[in-house]
């Protein structure tokens, strides 16, 4: 790479433009005046745009342009920021340094770079220079300057339930089945899985296309920095453009109560592999989008008071989902008809969903899921080790707290059908003695707790679905 086209040796990533057309966004960028990156979002049969709905369209398609740089910043996080889009006001400069900076975080962490005081995105005009511009033109940007509380948009009550392909959406679901909602089943990105998912909810399906600039891809052969980005902020920022596009006054996600755990402390620092999952992240979101966007659009996470456990204790109220749902990364994008073809039973993900079931089904049950019982195989100890914060740190994947995989196994302990296999054996005898009785406490992490943002008439259905 050159000086132009290495995002490493890039002094300033740009946020170019963005544009809408026929239900396609396209968000552009650059580093330096190096060869533009676009992506496009692609919104199936898009209807016209209500006209009551267009400023609030305007704002979020600059929100999701702005939220969906970061996939592009991390390549060569230059040490400017320029936005030559629209300005910012400061409520939305505070949220995207957040966002990158905490979004990052374990990217950060992976690549050994320190962003503090690296990112900053400045309040006011836009950064380009304006003199060749014409007037009308600098003025309309001016006017795309956000400040106080945003109207209301006329927003029928109808909610977006994004499907991951694993447990918790799933759970969202049923709890929005079971009060009534009118909820539509969104995803984004082209998974087999998930669409075998939402087809299994009878839910109506949107699927919305996300189209990464190649350059991109070369740009990460050629050895630009690369590791975790904050996927959950940049479905919530394309969720938030489909919801005034196509009519809905609600988005619910299925974050819950651990999400908003760091996954270690490093340099002084926490790092949270989620923390676009995390009850900080909804806050800040939910709020930028009243005031910015829509005052009646809503965005909140259904399941936030619950633990992994609570949730995992719900899922296993029905198999209607036993055969398609899948929370392994390593084998997302496969589907297929044997257990195999959707968990890999190796990845952190396939440890904890088994471990986090396991007190709630019958042991056939979840035997038949996996296809394999992971609790009684003693080459995956250490990675039960890390699940339960011993000797080691939490993994970097979205997983449950420790305290919910010591107190899931001292439950299997108590299980004669369980008790015998090597990693419960093992823990019975080597980790639960220098445990405290609190920690082995399943009871405890199963009932509703902390803040939430849900909707008053949906908590009941909540809590009742246990």
């Amino acid at each position: 790479m050159n000086s132009l086209s290495d995002p490493r040796q890039a002094h300033t990533f740009r946020f170019v433009r963005r544009d809408y057309t026929d239900g396609v966004a396209e968000l552009v960028y650059a580093f330096d005046d190096g060869p533009e990156l676009i992506e496009r979002i692609v919104f199936p049969d898009a209807p016209a745009l209500a006209p009551d709905r267009s400023a609030a369209f305007e704002a979020a398609l600059d929100l999701l342009h702005w939220v969906a740089g970061v996939s592009y910043y991390k390549a060569g996080v230059p040490a400017q920021i320029r936005v030559e889009s629209c300005a910012l006001d400061a409520a939305t400069a505070a949220f995207l340094d957040a966002l990158y900076l905490h979004g990052l975080g374990d990217f950060a962490y992976h690549n050994k770079l320190d962003l503090r005081g690296r990112i900053r995105f400045s309040v006011g005009v836009p950064q380009r220079a304006q003199a060749a511009q014409p007037r009308w033109e600098l003025r309309s940007r001016l006017q795309r300057s956000y400040r106080g509380a945003a109207p209301t948009r006329s927003l029928p009550r109808r909610t977006l339930v994004p499907i991951g392909g694993g447990k918790d959406s799933l759970v969202s679901v049923e709890i929005l089945k079971a009060a009534g909602e009118d909820a539509t089943a969104v995803w984004v990105g082209n998974s087999p899985l998930i669409a075998a998912c939402a087809e299994r909810t009878g839910l109506p399906m949107l699927n919305i296309r996300r189209e990464l600039s190649p350059l991109l891809f070369e740009y990460n052969k050629q050895g630009a920095y690369n590791g975790h980005i904050p996927v959950t902020a940049i479905n919530s920022a394309i969720l938030a453009v489909a919801a005034l596009l196509y009519g809905f006054d609600a988005i619910a996600f299925s974050n819950e109560l651990s999400s908003s755990s760091a996954t270690l402390e490093y340099d002084g620092q926490p790092v949270n592999h989620q923390w676009s999952k995390s009850w900080e992240f909804e806050c800040a979101f939910h709020d930028l989008l009243k005031s910015q966007v829509a005052a009646d659009l809503d965005y909140f996470s259904l399941l936030r008071p619950l633990s992994e456990l609570s949730v995992a204790e719900r899922f296993a109220h029905t198999s209607r989902y036993d055969d398609v749902f899948s929370s392994c990364n390593r084998n997302f994008r496969i589907l297929g008809p044997k257990p195999a073809d959707r968990w890999c039973g190796q990845c952190p993900k396939c440890h904890f969903v088994f471990l986090a079931l396991a007190p709630f089904m019958p042991k056939p049950r979840l035997l038949g899921i996996f296809g394999r019982n992971l609790l009684d195989d003693m080459s995956l100890a250490p990675a039960f080790d890390a699940l339960m914060e011993y000797r080691d740190h939490k993994p970097f994947e979205c997983v449950g707290e420790g305290i919910e995989s010591r107190a899931a196994l001292a439950a299997l302990v108590q299980r004669a059908e369980w008790r015998e296999d090597a990693i419960v054996a093992r823990f019975a005898e080597e980790i639960a003695p220098q445990l405290g009785a609190g920690e082995l406490a399943l009871d405890a992490l199963l009932a509703p707790s902390g803040e939430h943002r849900i909707p008053e008439r949906l908590v009941r259905f909540v809590d009742a679905h246990r």
